[in-house]
């Protein structure tokens, strides 16, 4: 059959040639023409089609070269639609070199006499297709169904594939194709009218194109157009995966509707279609974020009735950051078992959550006992934890623990800074210990850091009212020359 093909067009290129002969000058001219064709088929390395490709200085150089032309006009007249046609499917040529071939074509208009029609687009596009050069493919689609100057309507289109090409694996990736390039392009009632048109002529339709459209409707706010497509896909019997669930999932939850979503999932999950880990995650952050706790139970309670496999370590950790928000600091230590339980690793990150869930509470006992048991866990504290502890004990005036565990950090290498500093300095001026205050002040001066004028007012009225004249004095003289103003001096009176 090949064999036969190529004698069609060995004995077409010699009729064209016949053709020409008759309105020709020369038969020179005629054998020049014929190398011409020749060389189209042969020049392979002048330009590699991965590179970014110069028409209009590339086929004009081979046909200059190979007809001795100035330009390429004398060849270029005698093409018709039907010439264009067999260059387009001569299997002796490359793709890479019909596409090049043809882009100069459409760039170079004024050098042919007639315009490529729709025919030649689309027969171009299915022997792309068919060799696997889909982004080169989708660029040809786009030129006839997008482009300004060059529009057809999908209705003209369709009909037009039909006639160019009878391969139905091919024609399956046309229409995926033309689905694609009209979602890119946001002509979303287009992509609905493809979709339907594939469905109704049993043309094959990808899934995973119609995924990259939801995706594409969810990032632009086109929610219930995503929900409206996917349940189009699902009557349509194509096998819908999780992904393409949990991308409308994602957008109805992202618009704060978090019922619609668990109730498509639970409609899905009776249709045959699983959530994933992934699903239920969605769900789980957009309650928490919102602080809907009641919708959060419900989901939860479906994640229980899918089995374990629902939970994952995200799972828990937004959980664990939704509870301590929420203050339900007991719920998030319980969740910090369970993961210790079914062999997750739990990190600092979630018991530093929790910690500072305690302090906020006041509850200080429950922040040591679990501030103990992190390392026996092997999740050691880092400089959050401690200065998450080291602020809730001085708010409850427990200033000696405090420090306790300001060495202790020290020991370990981690370094106050200077907000942490002034912070300590000034939960200690609160509580009275203005000296322990002022000690820490030193301590800080010492290690290159500047504590605040604010800060330091308070530690000299502190100071003089316990009759510490001298260090107040000093800590006095050390503000004017950091900029403190006059009136300062009336800490003296």
């Amino acid at each position: 059959m090949k064999k036969n093909n190529k004698r069609s067009h060995r004995s077409f290129n010699r009729h064209f040639l016949c053709a020409i002969g008759k309105n020709s000058k020369s038969w020179s001219q005629n054998m020049r023409l014929q190398n011409f064709l020749k060389t189209l088929k042969t020049v392979k390395r002048g330009h590699p089609p991965n590179l970014a490709p110069k028409p209009n200085h590339a086929i004009t150089e081979i046909i200059s070269k190979t007809l001795n032309l100035s330009a390429p006009n004398a060849f270029l007249s005698n093409l018709n639609p039907t010439t264009l046609l067999h260059v387009l499917t001569d299997p002796d040529l490359k793709s890479s070199k019909c596409l090049r071939f043809f882009e100069f074509l459409l760039q170079n208009q004024s050098f042919i006499s007639f315009k490529p029609d729709l025919e030649a687009h689309l027969t171009l596009t299915c022997r792309l297709l068919r060799e696997r050069r889909f982004l080169d493919a989708e660029k040809t689609i786009k030129f006839v169904s997008v482009s300004e100057n060059s529009r057809y309507p999908f209705s003209v289109i369709a009909p037009g594939v039909w006639n160019c090409c009878s391969d139905p694996k091919v024609m399956a990736k046309f229409f995926n194709s033309m689905l694609k390039v009209y979602s890119d392009c946001k002509m979303v009632d287009v992509v609905s009218e493809v979709f339907d048109y594939m469905k109704n002529n049993g043309i094959g339709i990808d899934e995973k194109t119609c995924t990259v459209h939801l995706l594409a409707l969810r990032s632009s706010d086109h929610v219930h157009l995503g929900l409206d497509f996917f349940y189009r896909m699902v009557e349509s019997g194509i096998e819908v995966s999780v992904y393409s669930l949990t991308a409308v999932v994602d957008g109805l939850c992202r618009r704060g509707n978090v019922k619609r979503g668990r109730e498509l999932v639970e409609e899905m999950i009776r249709r045959g279609i699983k959530p994933n880990a992934v699903t239920f995650n969605v769900m789980v952050d957009a309650c928490v974020r919102r602080w809907n706790l009641g919708e959060l139970d419900m989901v939860l309670l479906l994640m229980e009735k899918e089995g374990a496999t629902a939970f994952n370590d995200h799972t828990y950790k937004i959980l664990i950051d939704g509870f301590t928000s929420f203050g339900k600091v007991d719920e998030a230590k319980r969740l910090v078992l369970e993961m210790h339980d079914k062999g997750f690793k739990v990190d600092t990150y979630l018991y530093n959550l929790i910690v500072n869930g305690y302090c906020r509470l006041g509850a200080m006992e429950s922040a040591v006992f679990l501030f103990d048991e992190m390392t026996q866990r092997s999740a050691f504290p880092n400089a959050y934890t401690y200065w998450a502890l080291i602020s809730g004990l001085c708010k409850a005036e427990e200033m000696g623990l405090a420090m306790a565990y300001v060495n202790e950090m020290q020991t370990k290498g981690i370094e106050l800074d200077n907000i942490m500093f002034n912070a300590l300095i000034n939960d200690f001026c609160n509580t009275g210990t203005f000296v322990q205050a002022f000690e820490l002040q030193v301590l800080m001066e010492k290690k290159g850091l500047i504590a605040d004028l604010s800060v330091c007012g308070k530690i000299v009225s502190g100071l003089l009212k316990l009759n510490r004249a001298e260090e107040a004095k000093r800590l006095l003289n050390l503000m004017v020359k950091r900029g403190a103003t006059p009136e300062i001096a009336s800490f003296t009176n």
